[in-house]
């Protein structure tokens, strides 16, 4: 499939050099064996390094001396320095970046052993907690709120060597689809910073679009990582429902969040997703099931025989190519399944007749539980408090004044759809559709190892568009709302181009598959992007001339 809409960019980060060719593959497994023998040069002789991962070829760097991690640590900051005026990725960036790098390097220096992650610089989503930083859920209500504790997710992320380098922008608490409703900025896309990134990890997703970081976390409730993915031109990753940790994360509806994972290749997903999967004892949800290597079938093009993915079963979901679809996206979906086919998969049309019932299912319990979930911030016991002179004003003003209007919303949508008398008629029956969806996804997934869709019905529209009508704005997230409703693993990455913005706009293909099978998405999705000709997905606001790892 010839992606014909862009002209190929290229994007200077790392010096040229023939070792950062790829000839085979590698995991996760490799590379942190690595870590337990002297660093020299010849380290890496006979290893390599999967298609385009900003993960592999910072660790090739760094090991074979070609780079420091100060050196790569400062290219990064100054791309964010450079971009961030314009994107308002971060609310906060770590003054402790260089700090860390040059740890690393006086550990390299010494030939001591150094984690997988080692030099890679993550951003992560501000509901996501991190003890060295504020963390702020994007609300007023948290301003200037730093946990004493990290999230499970990020450290183990600093434990495998990572280095976080700030909080990202996102919708108040989660809540949108746009990163408007953001307490403090609006973060732009950096395909055209006049449209929106999508949301709610609208900040995380514009930062790895825009080069200002390597990987970063984002939370996915109803598909906050998977639509800005395909807004900004990057890959997200949504794991399965307690395949990740929820400890740490701030949570909207406990029942449907998850944390997910964006990277500029598939493999960088990948690897972040290995890092931090697992069960943990601090989160009752999160599954034993073992976690496999994700990464060990990443392998390069060079290997790939003539149809890698031969006798593969694709669904294409009929529901999500129907009318309310822009043509650009059915267009680039249809595309993309041909492309599919050309990789040796047998794709066939499958109806979900339920599919509809996913939106207002969805923003029924996902209200219900926010409205539960968001009580804690009364400005007793979380939350900046308004004096008053008795404790119900207390309550009152300190979650009138802390809390933005998207919020009070959807808290007035739950509790009213849990009320006494309407309980069954709202909460209820909304369960039961949610067993529904569920059950249809499965007898799909009997049928087809991986179904496939659009991420969202348009390509990235413009600020201020859509934020006086939240109707349409929410019918944006039918194409993701079901599978957070099914708890079932999903990828997003880019898959060609529509028209817009100054060198048009990307679009994303979703790939849905089967609980805790997120090795075969990342399978199928790093041998479509490695074989997607002609498509580079480098945004214009990255400028070309810039050296960033002078």
């Amino acid at each position: 499939m010839l992606c014909t809409m862009q002209p190929p960019r290229s994007l200077s980060r790392f010096p040229s050099n023939p070792i950062f060719l790829l000839r085979h593959h590698t995991s996760l497994k490799t590379l942190s064996s690595l870590s337990s023998h002297p660093v020299t040069d010849s380290t890496l002789t006979g290893q390599s390094q999967s298609h385009s991962s900003q993960i592999l070829k910072a660790r090739h760097a760094l090991l074979s001396r070609q780079l420091t991690a100060t050196q790569l640590a400062e290219s990064f900051l100054t791309r964010l320095r450079l971009t961030e005026p314009s994107l308002r990725s971060f609310l906060h960036v770590s003054d402790t970046v260089l700090r860390q790098a040059q740890d690393l390097d006086d550990r390299i220096g010494r030939n001591e052993e150094v984690g997988p992650l080692a030099g890679v610089l993550v951003a992560v989503k501000d509901n996501i907690c991190t003890s060295d930083m504020p963390s702020t859920g994007g609300s007023r209500v948290l301003e200037g709120y730093r946990p004493p504790f990290d999230a499970t997710a990020v450290r183990k992320i600093k434990e495998l060597g990572g280095i976080v380098v700030g909080k990202t922008n996102l919708d108040e608490f989660g809540m949108g689809s746009t990163t408007e409703a953001s307490a403090f900025q609006v973060t732009a896309n950096p395909w055209d910073i006049s449209r929106v990134p999508g949301g709610s990890s609208g900040g995380s997703a514009a930062a790895v679009s825009a080069r200002q970081c390597m990987v970063s976390l984002g939370s996915d409730t109803g598909g906050s990582v998977r639509q800005p993915a395909s807004f900004c031109g990057v890959v997200g990753l949504k794991p399965t429902y307690g395949r990740v940790s929820r400890f740490g994360l701030m949570a909207y509806a406990s029942s449907l969040d998850v944390i997910g994972c964006f990277g500029s290749a598939v493999a960088d997903a990948g690897f972040l997703l290995h890092a931090i999967s697992g069960h943990d004892t601090l989160d009752a949800t999160s599954s034993k099931q073992e976690v496999p290597d994700f990464t060990s079938h990443f392998t390069s093009i060079n290997l790939l025989e003539s149809k890698p993915l031969k006798g593969l079963r694709i669904g294409l979901i009929r529901e999500t190519l129907d009318e309310g679809v822009d043509t650009g996206v059915t267009t680039a979906i249809r595309g993309a399944a041909s492309h599919l086919e050309e990789l040796g998969c047998s794709v066939s049309e499958v109806s979900l007749p339920s599919f509809s019932l996913g939106l207002p299912a969805y923003y029924i319990l996902a209200s219900s539980e926010s409205s539960s979930n968001l009580s804690r911030y009364d400005g007793v016991r979380y939350g900046n408090q308004v004096a008053a002179d008795e404790l119900n004003a207390l309550y009152g003003d300190s979650r009138a004044n802390g809390f933005g209007h998207e919020v009070k919303m959807r808290i007035l949508m739950g509790t009213y759809a849990l009320s006494a008398g309407y309980y069954d008629a709202y909460y209820k029956r909304a369960q039961q559709v949610r067993t529904i969806i569920q059950k249809s996804f499965k007898a799909a997934l009997d049928e087809h190892d991986i179904l496939i869709s659009p991420a969202s019905p348009s390509a990235a529209y413009k600020i201020g568009e859509k934020k006086n009508d939240p109707l349409a704005m929410y019918a944006g997230d039918i194409m993701t709302v079901n599978v957070n409703l099914a708890g079932l693993p999903a990828l997003v990455l880019p898959c060609g181009f529509v028209e817009g913005g100054p060198v048009g706009l990307p679009v994303g293909i979703q790939m849905i598959g089967a609980a805790f099978d997120e090795g075969k998405l990342l399978k199928v999705g790093h041998i479509f992007e490695q074989t997607l000709k002609d498509c580079r997905f480098v945004p214009p606001v990255i400028d070309d001339d810039i050296d960033v790892a002078s």
